[in-house]
């Protein structure tokens, strides 16, 4: 069987024959771009790719064709301009349709109204034949409000197909997602729009009135009291104008009773009074400033003499005789509102102004109040419980949550990691410990000292941290007036007690004799010089060793016997024998008198009568009455 129908075959509904074997139904496409803009185009393939055998014209012929024009008599045709082509979303760009619409809706569960009326616009934008619907937000209405519909395309049926501009029109019900909306009216450009589109607008209708809307406008009307005094007036003129009041509340009858001091407000706008209390700090009361609020205020109530309790509390107008106004306060007299009276001693300088002008009163001299002042206490600082430094246990009595001492920055940043240290021994009677060397170092950045004892084997004590950093007071110190140790404290020689142990300061740094130098404005001449001794006695000692002057025949040798016999005697302390030869050498000349030289040796305990000693001694003579302490001092090793 062919897979065309044959040409004698009838084209009827039944006689239609389709090939089996066909299986693209693709239709070709029919829109193309141009120059950036979509334009339709007619199909150069039927269905599925098949072969159109009608006579189709190209669109260049087309083209050619749109362009000609018939010949006239007169002389070749003008070709006419060809029209821009404006796209619809520039042609129509900010371009709306207003339309004034209402829409009904039922109440459930309410006495007062079954349904109501609510107002909505519908906007219809050309751009995209989408809309938008927006209902205007009404005080107070108890239901949301707004946009009841976001922008899009709307459908209209089943099919999908969107609402058109000619769909719209006044006088008719349009239906979107299950809500039907009454078209009433649109605005001016709306209809001058769609009639010149050729579309005949139905006449404009009035928006039914809200039942509940018209019910509570009913009941305004209805509780309308006429009036003598327009309010409204006062309103207007004494708005926002507010006279003020200074006053004080003497309590002093009543236990624990004070003056309290409060602010009497009287608002011109309203007639209203309001009191505030006036607060300090540290006065131990609630922070409540108002006492009595804002209100009318009764001054005289009428004379009930019904002595049934009455089971409300608010006051009534037909209760009251007489409320305050603005008369009822001056300066210099007492005022009774609620039970309390107040004592008004000053006001501001509006007010003065109002009743100067409103009621011709000039007296406004305010009125001392007379305070008593309490007895001020005394800050009685405990004494030192020890726990703590002295700094920090003191914060515990300035505040219930104490905070750490302030620290001087500028000082801890310009002595960062500055120590000075100091070789201190023990001042005990225990021979044991005189043989303890400690490292005393000083903190230039907070003033702290710390202690520590170099290990020594064999010693039997377990070197280590002494001390840690901590302040230390100076003896006789109290927690009025706390002194501490500073850098000008120690000099070689001095005594350093430290929480009842005792150091004697031997040895400094070299560092800490370069500092006070770069420093010596900050030091005492003292500290100075006695560092400056001691380094100059070291220097010294170490001079006859690297001298080149010849020294006398059999010296040495006699010096290395004396070394060998003074080992025994460990009671001898070889720098202070250095020290005191050089402290009595004022002119440094390196000899003294013999008497002199004795004493010394005697005071120091130097075994002045052993045979080696003696004979050093007479070797290291000049003359008969002087002696050489330079040579004499190399037998004691510093």
């Amino acid at each position: 069987m062919s897979s065309e129908p044959g040409p004698d075959l009838p084209f009827l509904p039944g006689y239609a024959f389709r090939d089996p074997m066909k299986t693209s139904f693709h239709r070709s496409q029919t829109l193309g771009y141009k120059n950036g803009f979509a334009f339709f185009r007619l199909p150069t393939v039927g269905i599925g790719g098949e072969r159109l055998y009608v006579n189709q014209l190209s669109q260049a012929e087309l083209d050619e064709l749109a362009d000609q024009r018939p010949l006239l008599t007169y002389g070749p045709p003008k070709q006419a301009p060809r029209s821009d082509f404006i796209p619809a979303h520039v042609a129509f760009d900010k371009k709306i349709l207003k339309f004034d619409a209402y829409f009904q809706e039922d109440v459930y569960n309410s006495t007062e109204e079954q349904y109501r009326i609510r107002q909505v616009a519908i906007y219809y934008f050309l751009e995209d034949d989408s809309l938008t619907i927006i209902e205007p937000v009404v005080k107070k209405a108890g239901f949301l409000q707004g946009r009841l519909l976001r922008r899009h395309r709307v459908p209209k049926n089943d099919q999908g197909e969107p609402y058109h501009w000619k769909d719209l029109n006044r006088g008719m019900n349009i239906t979107m997602y299950g809500r039907t909306y009454r078209i009433v009216d649109c605005d001016p450009f709306t209809q001058g729009f769609l009639e010149s589109q050729g579309i005949e607008l139905n006449p404009p209708e009035k928006i039914p009135l809200d039942p509940y809307t018209e019910l509570h406008r009913t009941r305004m009307r209805k509780f309308i009291t006429p009036s003598d005094f327009d309010q409204f007036k006062q309103f207007l003129i004494y708005d926002k104008q507010v006279l003020c009041f200074y006053a004080m509340w003497d309590d002093t009858n009543n236990m624990f009773g004070e003056n309290r001091p409060f602010i009497i407000y009287y608002y011109l706008a309203d007639d209203t009074v309001e009191v505030r209390e006036v607060h300090k700090k540290n006065d131990g009361r609630d922070p409540f400033p108002v006492l009595i609020r804002r209100q009318r205020l009764p001054k005289t109530l009428v004379d009930n003499k019904n002595t049934f309790p009455s089971c409300v509390m608010e006051t009534t107008d037909q209760e009251v005789l007489e409320w305050f106004t603005a008369k009822d306060f001056a300066v210099g007299k007492s005022t009774t509102l609620l039970g309390r009276t107040f004592f008004i001693y000053d006001c501001d300088e509006f007010t003065r102004n109002f009743y100067r002008d409103k009621f011709g009163i000039t007296d406004f001299q305010p009125v001392e109040i007379k305070k008593k002042q309490p007895e001020e206490v005394p800050l009685v600082v405990p004494p030192y419980n020890g726990f703590g430094t002295l700094e920090d246990s003191l914060q515990n009595c300035f505040s219930l949550i104490p905070k750490p001492p302030r620290k001087d920055i500028i000082k801890m940043l310009e002595n960062d990691q500055k120590v000075l240290r100091y070789e201190v021994v023990l001042e005990t009677p225990n021979p044991e410990d005189r043989k303890r060397r400690f490292i005393l170092s000083y903190s230039l950045s907070d003033d702290m000292i710390s202690i520590y004892e170099p290990p020594s084997r064999n010693s039997g004590i377990i070197g280590g941290k002494y001390l840690r950093k901590t302040r230390v007071a100076k003896p006789g110190s109290t927690t009025d007036n706390a002194t501490y140790y500073e850098p000008s404290d120690f000099t070689i020689g001095s005594t350093v007690e430290v929480f009842g142990h005792r150091f004697i300061i031997t040895d400094a740094d070299e560092y800490v004799l370069n500092y006070m130098e770069s420093n010596a404005a900050r030091f005492p001449a003292a500290t100075l010089q006695s560092l400056r001794d001691h380094f100059r006695l070291r220097r010294v000692a170490k001079e006859p060793a690297n001298s080149d002057i010849p020294s006398k025949p059999g010296l040495e040798e006699l010096i290395a016997q004396v070394q060998e016999e003074l080992k025994l005697h460990k009671y001898l302390n070889n720098k202070k024998i250095w020290e005191a030869f050089l402290q009595c050498d004022k002119d440094g000349c390196g000899i003294l008198n013999k008497a002199r030289f004795l004493t010394i040796c005697d005071n120091l305990s130097v075994p002045t009568s052993a045979v080696l000693v003696s004979r050093l001694i007479d070797l290291c003579s000049c003359g008969e009455d002087n002696i050489n302490y330079h040579d004499f001092l190399r037998a004691f090793p510093v």
